[in-house]
């Protein structure tokens, strides 16, 4: 039962990211990052390109939210503990990361 709890919790929270992702890809205007924020698409350079370094940002966090998901189905607690570091870690390195991508692109 613990198992499927996991999986009922973790394979839709997986998904989102994997979604937000494909969307930043595909989004013909600027993705944003922070709610409430809009990225002028005015000020940057090429937003194809801008869109697939997000969409390639959000993508990498859910792989490691998939594989949190993959080894709790069979560990709970070792997936636990990497949902956990991926939590923390995601907190601190996803806004740096976002941040590079606006360095690289905005004009």
């Amino acid at each position: 039962m613990e198992k499927i709890a996991w999986l009922l919790i973790m394979i839709p929270l997986s998904a989102l990211f994997t979604g937000i992702g494909i969307y930043a890809w595909r989004r013909k205007e600027p993705m944003w990052f922070f709610a409430g924020m809009k990225t002028e698409g005015a000020r940057i350079k090429d937003v194809g390109a801008f869109n697939k370094a997000n969409g390639i940002l959000w993508l990498v966090y859910s792989l490691f939210m998939w594989i949190a998901a993959a080894v709790g189905a069979v560990n709970g607690k070792a997936g636990g503990m990497i949902l956990t570091a991926v939590c923390i870690l995601g907190a601190l390195v996803l806004p740096v990361a976002y941040t590079q991508i606006l360095r690289r692109y905005v004009k």
